[in-house]
Protein backbone atom coordinates (compact mmCIF):
# COMPACT_ATOMS: atom_id res chain seq x y z
CA UNK A 1 0.00 0.00 0.00
CA UNK A 2 1.63 3.19 -0.88
CA UNK A 3 1.61 6.40 1.31
CA UNK A 4 -1.58 8.38 -0.45
CA UNK A 5 0.66 11.44 -0.77
CA UNK A 6 3.08 9.80 -3.03
CA UNK A 7 0.53 9.20 -5.41
CA UNK A 8 0.43 12.10 -7.88
CA UNK A 9 -3.83 11.89 -8.92
CA UNK A 10 -7.01 13.64 -8.00
CA UNK A 11 -8.89 12.58 -5.01
CA UNK A 12 -12.47 12.81 -4.99
CA UNK A 13 -15.81 12.02 -2.44
CA UNK A 14 -18.99 11.73 -2.72
CA UNK A 15 -21.38 14.33 -2.60
CA UNK A 16 -23.51 12.46 -0.95
CA UNK A 17 -20.80 11.88 1.90
CA UNK A 18 -22.13 14.63 4.36
CA UNK A 19 -19.04 16.08 5.19
CA UNK A 20 -18.70 14.36 8.82
CA UNK A 21 -15.04 12.90 8.10
CA UNK A 22 -16.61 9.54 7.64
CA UNK A 23 -15.60 8.94 4.34
CA UNK A 24 -13.40 7.64 2.01
CA UNK A 25 -12.08 9.01 -1.10
CA UNK A 26 -11.18 7.72 -4.45
CA UNK A 27 -8.79 8.16 -7.40
CA UNK A 28 -8.76 6.99 -10.65
CA UNK A 29 -5.32 5.13 -12.10
CA UNK A 30 -4.54 4.00 -15.09
CA UNK A 31 -6.18 0.65 -14.75
CA UNK A 32 -6.92 0.42 -10.76
CA UNK A 33 -8.69 2.83 -8.47
CA UNK A 34 -6.71 4.00 -5.04
CA UNK A 35 -8.75 4.09 -1.68
CA UNK A 36 -8.22 6.12 1.32
CA UNK A 37 -9.57 7.40 4.22
CA UNK A 38 -10.47 10.87 4.05
CA UNK A 39 -9.60 11.74 8.23
CA UNK A 40 -6.07 10.51 7.24
CA UNK A 41 -4.79 11.69 4.01
CA UNK A 42 -1.33 11.25 4.56
CA UNK A 43 -1.94 7.51 5.61
CA UNK A 44 -1.59 4.46 3.17
CA UNK A 45 -4.28 4.16 -0.13
CA UNK A 46 -5.63 0.69 -0.95
CA UNK A 47 -5.07 0.30 -4.57
CA UNK A 48 -7.90 -2.35 -6.17
CA UNK A 49 -7.88 -2.73 -10.03
CA UNK A 50 -10.55 -1.60 -11.72
CA UNK A 51 -12.45 -4.24 -12.68
CA UNK A 52 -12.44 -5.40 -8.89
CA UNK A 53 -13.48 -1.93 -7.85
CA UNK A 54 -16.14 -1.80 -10.30
CA UNK A 55 -17.43 -4.96 -9.38
CA UNK A 56 -17.27 -4.13 -5.62
CA UNK A 57 -19.87 -0.59 -6.55
CA UNK A 58 -22.37 -3.00 -8.45
CA UNK A 59 -22.93 -5.21 -5.40
CA UNK A 60 -22.80 -2.34 -3.21
CA UNK A 61 -26.02 -0.85 -5.86
CA UNK A 62 -27.48 -4.13 -5.83
CA UNK A 63 -27.86 -4.41 -2.18
CA UNK A 64 -25.57 -8.07 -3.18
CA UNK A 65 -22.89 -7.66 -0.38
CA UNK A 66 -22.72 -11.19 1.94
CA UNK A 67 -23.11 -10.36 6.03
CA UNK A 68 -19.31 -10.45 8.05
CA UNK A 69 -19.89 -12.70 10.35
Amino acid sequence: MPDSTTLQVRWTKSSSSGGNGDCVECANLTGAVAVRDSKNPHGPAHVHPKAAFDAFLAAVAGNRLAPVA
